[in-house]
């Protein structure tokens, strides 16, 4: 009895000993409007402030095994001026961004024999991409997804992982995402799109308790709701294609994301705005160097490419996209939306990519086009510049690496201007 009760305090005293779960809190925009978020080691939600009252915020989902935290949610009324939870003051969106910051693919590889240095900052740098881009004060982040890429333990005696969390839980969501990402999260509002590292089959559970946008975390399996955003002028139309197939186009996927565009209804063929989903409607992924020719290249994404199809799409300047863990533009001259790509958030690339600059003519789903690409780490970051956007990729030692310009729907990027001359296309 004496033995099982010091057993018992030992116990109790090795548990009090653990730190408690850093708090978390940040806004991201959904479909009802600007939320706040918040995690937390405590069983209740606090109170947050808002314009000078107290404000009960609601809790999204209790404390379980695997996620000993509450995550807590409050939904801001239009015409709020300030918010804040605690010494926390959130950053509101503004009603017309102007500055809008762009990418994805931000968690550290672990699966089996695919092994990145998750303690080295430059060989998973999304703790300094994140810090940089704060610096750049945007209006607006937008991560394309993938957030959540550690599933396997790291192998004994590596270093460059070593003590790195694995699997769906609190734990290797914050230090995959959360602590990363903070100054980024504390400095602007986000919009969050759902990666098919977010599927049912690996990271969803936590998607769904923490970044979905819907007002209850929903069970697997199950799809996040499309919906719209509005900057000013221009809609984000947010979709899901977690489970799109990249190489055949089966038929439910192709229905399941012809539903997402048919529940946004009329607005893309007349309005004006950006598709953001993970998984690029057009694409190319090199998957094999060969030697002087460059790279054997694969077209993305079939399921998508099927459900567009036959679609006018004309209220659509470009679809926003990652998955592909590099830099691409794809310019179709006006006759379909262009395409960015930017998963170059932290995620190793493809052994067969490279940081040479691509800027060539390519064929996808039956169009020509002008492609500029490049496999680098970075974020892009454009401004409305009348009624257009243009910016820059930047990479981690702040260099800018292209130009961008969006007008309409062609989508130009190009190098910078050397300091002796205009840039190349």
């Amino acid at each position: 009895m004496l033995l099982s009760l010091i057993l018992l305090l030992g116990l109790a005293a090795a548990a009090a000993a653990q730190p408690a779960p850093p708090v978390r809190h940040w806004l991201e925009i959904t479909a009802r409007g600007p939320e706040l978020r918040l995690v937390t080691p405590d069983l209740a939600c606090p109170d947050a402030l808002v314009d000078g009252q107290p404000a009960p915020m609601d809790r999204r989902a209790a404390a379980n095994d695997d996620f000993p935290i509450t995550v807590c949610q409050l939904l801001l009324a239009p015409g709020v001026r300030r918010a804040a939870i605690g010494d926390w003051t959130a950053p509101l969106p503004k009603a017309e961004p102007r500055r809008v910051l762009i990418f994805g693919d931000t968690g550290c590889r672990l699966k089996g024999a695919a092994v990145q240095a998750c303690n080295d900052p430059r060989l998973w740098p999304f703790a300094l991409v994140a810090a940089k881009a704060a610096a750049m004060k945007p209006d607006l982040v937008i991560h394309v997804g993938d957030y959540w890429y550690r599933e396997s333990p790291c192998p004994a005696g590596v270093a460059g992982c070593a003590g790195s969390p694995h699997g769906d839980n609190w734990t290797t969501w914050d230090a995959e995402f959360f602590a990363p990402a903070e100054p980024l999260l504390s400095a602007s509002p986000w919009v969050f799109a759902r990666g098919n590292h977010e599927s049912c089959a690996r990271g969803g559970p936590g998607w769904f308790r923490l970044l979905d946008q819907a007002p209850e975390p929903l069970a697997c399996p199950a799809d996040s709701a499309p919906f719209r955003v509005g900057m000013g002028d221009t809609s984000l139309y947010v979709l899901d294609s977690a489970e799109s197939v990249d190489a055949s186009a089966p038929g439910p996927q192709v229905a399941q994301f012809a539903g997402q565009l048919d529940a946004l209804g009329a607005e893309l063929d007349h309005g004006k705005g950006w598709i953001i989903t993970h998984r690029p409607i057009w694409g190319l992924v090199p998957v094999k160097k060969l030697g002087p020719l460059g790279a054997l290249e694969v077209e993305l994404n079939k399921t998508e490419q099927a459900a567009v199809r036959g679609r006018a799409l004309e209220g659509v300047q470009m679809v926003v996209s990652g998955h592909i863990h590099h830099f691409a533009a794809y310019d179709f001259a006006g006759r379909r939306p262009a395409q960015l790509i930017v998963g170059t958030g932290g995620d190793i690339g493809e052994p067969a990519d490279s940081a040479r600059i691509k800027s060539d003519v390519v064929s996808l789903d039956g169009l020509d086009a002008r492609r500029f690409g490049f496999d680098r780490y970075g974020y892009l970051l454009l401004d409305r510049s009348g009624a257009d956007w243009t910016g820059a990729f930047r990479d981690l030692d702040d260099k800018v690496v292209a130009t961008c310009r969006l007008h309409l729907r062609q989508l130009t990027c190009k190098r910078p201007p050397s300091k002796g001359g205009a840039g190349e296309r």
